[in-house]
């Protein structure tokens, strides 16, 4: 009696389930990264925000290739305002794919790690977009704290073509001047 009444309910139950297989479908990687011309500072121009990361102003990120392989990650930004307090994070950061050295897994706290997936990088390694499978964050960065609104279109159209839902992405607000206390992490 009880299978009965389930029944009506299994093409919504398989349709959530379907559709939760496409939302975590392989996420492209570019090809092959060359980690020595990738490592330096990244200003985040866009994402769709981690939950401490919402209200982010002159958000950079910046990589170091350690002796051992690993790469030391800083990631600091204004917390509300380009006067707001300086958060600094450092997870620890290593490759997962050699082959490409596209994939990595960044580690906040342990035992938790977070993919880390370079799906878009500019021949000149100027401009990135690092994904997750699941699509629920995105970071559009470059190497400089502004981009043209023809190239920042571009990035978002290929984050679309990713699967992301693009409504939640956000830009980053970023202004390096005089004016603006200097958000750069502490070395």
């Amino acid at each position: 009696m009880r299978r009965v009444r389930l029944l009506p309910a299994l093409p919504l139950v398989l349709a959530l389930l379907g559709a939760d297989a496409a939302a975590r479908a392989p996420l492209p990687t570019v090809p092959k990264v060359d980690l020595e011309r990738y490592m330096g500072e990244w200003y985040v121009i866009a994402n769709i925000p981690t939950a401490w990361e919402s209200g982010a102003f002159n958000a950079l990120e910046s990589y170091r290739l350690n002796p051992d392989g690993t790469i030391a990650t800083t990631f600091s930004f204004r917390k509300g305002g380009f006067d707001g307090p300086l958060k600094v994070m450092k997870p620890k950061s290593w490759v997962r794919d050699p082959e490409s050295n596209a994939a990595w897994w960044m580690q906040f706290f342990w035992p938790l790690k977070a993919e880390y997936l370079i799906a878009y990088l500019s021949p000149d390694y100027s401009q990135s977009i690092v994904a997750r499978t699941k699509r629920d964050y995105v970071w559009i960065m470059a190497r400089t704290p502004q981009i043209s609104d023809a190239d920042y279109e571009r990035l978002v159209r290929f984050v679309a073509a990713q699967g992301y839902d693009v409504g939640r992405v956000r830009k980053v607000p970023q202004r390096w001047d005089a004016t603006v206390p200097n958000a750069k992490h502490p070395a």
